[in-house]
């Protein structure tokens, strides 16, 4: 699997109240854009949508520290599912059988390594 390096920094921040005030800013320039679910288009499913819906959900269910640190690579997840051309690893979930998860690894433009996991 080879990592698409994004033109996106992580997002800087030393607490989560500002870690998510600065992805919810990212991620209402997207919503703006229609009036119903919000998404963005992927280049590697030929311009088809991805939706947001599973993200928000998977996030609050995990703990203040994995919120964080996954919240600090949201623009640059973004940028590598709009522009990612590079094939990702693809399997099916083990809990659900009849769904297939794509996972995309890529890099920030200080070159942090990290994975967007697609169903």
């Amino acid at each position: 699997m080879i990592p698409y390096q994004t033109k996106i920094k992580k997002l800087s921040s030393t607490n989560y109240m500002e870690i998510r005030k600065e992805a919810m800013a990212v991620f209402n320039q997207i919503k703006r854009r229609t009036k119903r679910r919000p998404y963005v288009r992927s280049a590697y499913f030929n311009k088809e949508k991805i939706f947001f819906d599973f993200f928000w959900t998977h996030l609050h269910q995990k703990g203040p520290k994995s919120r964080f640190k996954r919240l600090k690579y949201f623009a640059a997840a973004v940028d590598l599912i709009k522009n990612s051309k590079n094939h990702p690893v693809s399997k099916e979930n083990p809990n659900k059988r009849t769904e297939i998860v794509h996972r995309f690894a890529g890099l920030t433009k200080e070159k942090e390594l990290f994975f967007v996991q697609i169903k």
